[in-house]
């Protein structure tokens, strides 16, 4: 009996069994349809190509033909119709499937909780639940698919990729992005696209920018200014000032190549096309030791990295300029990123552009008449361009390659139309002519999962040339200023174990400064060329856990011409004491071998008068800065206060590179800068929200032995500066955004009240008073943006936006000095230079 059952039940598995390995048996479409056609005297409508190749699993022999071409639909990706009750048609045309995935981490195969799945170019998306699982329906199989969680790099998949098929979900891995998004520590900072990190720096993410007041653009230079201690005294953003520096004092950096000219239309916009620049990171102190130069700050632009699946860009303008972007892919291992941006000032005059160059040339040649030049007999042609292009290689999974190139111009011409002494009309065209042309490389390798290196190099080459005619005196003036940097840095990283990190490195570099000047009548010929070398060894060790972040630098510099070496130590730490309050602690020494010298009676047309010049450790020192922070971060239900004193002393500027507009200008000595303050920032965050409130106090004074007095206010000692602003998301599709600014006028120095001007030889000049002692009005703006953001078509996104600065059209004086009065040469002239007035800008883009 016992043997019976035996018998019975492994009767009963084997058949089982067999019909398991039957139901599951492969069997082909084209096979299947020859089978159908027959039993079920049915017509199918194909293309071969569309079905080649596809295998399903052999139908139960009970199957209806309604059953069985309902399972096909839910199984494969081809689109079976019935036409009527014997015609049956297949194609993959609009083929809509069910997609679903289970996200989980590379790191501890856990499921990721509330990761961000959406359908490119189309506003769907969904977040993964408890257990990491997401489903899509309706989804069409050519639809791309991005997974993406804060601190993991991004994937993208075909939908076909994450089709659910006899109840599977694919399982999609994340791996965590060590370069960038474990560092992050608030997300989402002032707005969206803008985040704090852990080592106390912001990034600004500019493809998920959201809308800053009085911007149509992520304009990356206008866009920092909403962080305290980072301002313009003058609106410029080839004059930012952080923490009381000067511009020349800010290191720019671009895919690692070393920038030395920052703005288009002199200042009034960023020379850096925001539509690649993937992120921007901005370092105040507390820098890595691989970095030096920048004695006030580090401003570090990197474009995308990743060779995408599919080609995507965009195209744009507003009323200044039109730009373009792509994004090429050419294979899985290589892509070509290219951008490209140029005004049409030269063709069209917009009420922006009219603002934008009132601004620009108030006080110039361009705007100011004189006896035999009016504004009927001289022209002017303005316009920029900014081109880049990026190559991506990657030669393998661990090895990397990438190759870098950008070049920024400005060109102005001017057009000077007289009557020569026989009665003929001649004209002489003056011109003015900004390049910065950058190239670059590098090679990242991943020997183990312990160490890594990046080995790169840059070449950038940095030209001013002037040719200025001087109908008055029948004179010709050229001018040439030109930098050329070479270096070479290798990395190596280094992870001792899951809390300390090692990095070590060597920096090359050689920089070469030609300045000339040459004038026809009197013959005059003047060329300045230095060429500095610079060795460079650091070092650092970063200790991160839960509650504490640490990193130990040191850098040391020889400077082979003056047999010079520089150490520079870092410091920077961030201890968290509960879970809402973190202290922070930054530190650093750098140092910098190059500043521009800015002389007002060495100009171009009353335009340029910056000019870049190099220590020779005579009477031009090699500037030296040393700098402390401290500060506490409180953060809770989306506020987050954070509160930063500061010290900053800088040595070995020179009256040249201050920019006087008092007798200190002709005056050539050495000094030093303190800046010491404290910046406070106040920010509120919500989804479809965000406010804040930033003020910083600061005191900023010189020192120059040899001045009398030797200590005076520096020229941008603004003791108050106050922002305000809100955003705010209307719909989905709508955001905007207004906000103000306040602060203190800068300072000025006046002439003597009755005895405004003295003899001086030949020559009448001003008699100035103590110096900085007055301040001019505070300056005040009130901006506001509208974006609106639509689907154009499936794949084309369009972006509008409006745009106004100082909407309220108050009459700031950004600067104020003094000339002698032509017509009564006892008196003093005052001038003012004005801010912009009411400026609206409009944009248009579409992305695909």
């Amino acid at each position: 009996m016992l043997k019976t059952k035996f018998l019975f039940i492994v009767f009963l598995c084997f058949s089982i069994f067999s019909f398991g390995l039957q139901s599951q048996e492969k069997l082909s479409i084209l096979a299947l349809i020859k089978q159908l056609e027959t039993q079920f005297d049915v017509k199918f409508s194909y293309t071969e190509s569309d079905v080649k190749n596809v295998f399903i699993n052999k139908p139960l022999v009970t199957d209806t033909i309604e059953e069985i071409i309902s399972s096909l639909n839910a199984s494969t990706l081809l689109n079976f119709k019935f036409l009527d009750d014997r015609y049956i048609t297949v194609s993959t045309l609009n083929k809509r499937i069910k997609i679903c995935g289970t996200v989980t981490s590379k790191l501890n195969n856990k499921p990721l909780l509330g990761a961000s799945v959406y359908v490119k170019n189309t506003s769907k998306g969904v977040i993964t639940n408890v257990d990491g699982v997401f489903n899509f329906s309706n989804i069409t199989v050519d639809e791309t698919i991005i997974v993406s969680f804060i601190g993991y790099k991004t994937a993208s998949f075909s939908a076909k990729e994450l089709m659910l098929i006899d109840g599977y979900c694919k399982t999609i891995v994340l791996e965590e992005d060590i370069e960038e998004l474990n560092q992050v520590l608030i997300s989402k900072f002032l707005i969206t696209g803008l985040q704090k990190r852990t080592d106390g720096s912001t990034v600004l993410n500019t493809k998920k920018f959201g809308t800053l007041p009085g911007l149509t653009e992520p304009d990356i230079l206008q866009s920092i200014q909403a962080f305290p201690g980072i301002e313009s005294v003058n609106e410029s953003v080839a004059n930012i000032n952080v923490r009381g520096g000067t511009n020349d004092e800010n290191l720019m950096i671009w895919d690692g190549i070393k920038m030395y000219h920052s703005g288009h239309f002199f200042g009034l916009i960023s020379a850096y096309n925001p539509h690649l620049t993937n992120k921007v990171v901005v370092i105040k102190n507390g820098t890595s030791s691989e970095f030096s130069d920048g004695v006030s700050s580090t401003i570090n632009m990197s474009t995308k990295d990743v060779i995408g699946n599919d080609f995507s860009g965009g195209f744009g303008a507003n009323l200044i300029h039109a730009d373009a972007y792509f994004e090429i892919p050419i294979s899985k291992k290589l892509a070509l990123h290219v951008s490209g941006r140029r005004s049409f000032t030269d063709v069209f005059n917009s009420p922006t552009y009219d603002n934008y160059f009132e601004r620009s040339f108030q006080d110039s040649e361009l705007t100011t008449n004189s006896d035999n030049i009016t504004d009927g007999n001289r022209s002017s042609d303005f316009f920029f361009y900014d081109y880049t292009a990026k190559l991506l290689f990657d030669i393998t999974d661990k090895h990397k390659f990438r190759a870098n190139v950008i070049g920024i111009n400005n060109n102005l011409d001017y057009t000077e139309s007289y009557q020569n002494s026989d009665g003929i009309t001649e004209s002489k065209t003056s011109n003015l002519k900004q390049e910065n042309l950058g190239l670059g490389g590098r090679w990242d390798a991943v020997w183990n999962t312990k160490l890594t290196t990046r080995l790169s190099a840059f070449y950038s080459k940095y030209n001013v040339d002037a040719t200025n005619y001087r109908i008055e005196t029948d004179q010709r003036l050229t001018q040439a200023n030109e930098v050329l940097e070479t270096g070479v840095k290798l990395n190596t990283y280094y992870k001792i174990n899951n809390v300390f990190k090692l990095l070590s490195g060597y920096q090359f570099s050689e920089i070469g400064i030609l300045y000339e000047t040459t004038v026809s009548a009197p013959s005059y010929d003047r060329v300045k060329k230095d060429v500095l070398l610079n060795h460079a060894l650091f070092s650092e060790i970063e200790y991160r856990n839960n509650t504490t972040y640490l990193r130990l630098g040191v850098r040391g510099n020889y400077f082979q011409k003056f047999n010079k070496l520089i150490l520079e130590p870092r410091l920077n730490l961030r201890q968290k004491l509960s879970r809402h309050f973190a202290i922070k602690l930054q530190g650093e020494f750098k140092n910098q071998s190059a500043n521009q010298k800015i002389d007002f009676q060495d100009d171009f047309l009353g335009v340029e008068n910056r000019r870049w010049i190099l220590a020779n450790e005579k009477e031009i020192k090699i500037s030296e800065s040393k700098q402390a922070s401290f500060g506490f971060e409180f953060n809770q239900n989306n506020w987050l206060l954070d509160v930063e004193g500061f010290y900053k002393l800088v040595d070995g500027i020179t009256a040249s590179n201050q920019g006087f507009y008092n007798n200190f200008q002709y005056v050539n000595a050495e000094g030093r800068y303190n800046s010491r303050g404290v910046e406070f920032l106040l920010n509120k965050t919500a989804d479809t929200y965000s406010t804040w409130l930033s003020y910083t106090y600061s005191i900023n004074d010189y020192e120059f032995v040899s001045i009398t007095p030797s200590v005076f206010p520096n020229n941008v000692d603004i003791r108050h500066s106050v922002s305000l602003a809100f955003n705010y998301n209307v719909l989905e599709s709508l955001e905007a955004s207004i906000g103000g600014i306040w602060r203190s006028g800068q300072p000025f120095t006046k002439p003597i009240d009755g005895n405004e001007t003295v003899q001086d030889g030949n020559n009448t000049r001003i008699n100035y008073d103590a110096p900085n002692n007055e301040n001019i009005d505070d300056f005040m703006r009130l901006d506001a943006s509208i974006a609106y953001d639509f689907k154009f078509s499936e794949t084309v996104l369009g972006v509008f936006r409006v745009g106004v600065l100082n909407i309220l059209d108050r009459e700031n004086t950004i600067n104020r000095y003094y000339e002698v009065n032509p017509e009564d040469t006892s008196k003093a002239i005052q001038i003012n230079n004005k801010s912009l007035g009411l400026t609206p800008n409009i944009s248009f883009r579409l992305n695909f």
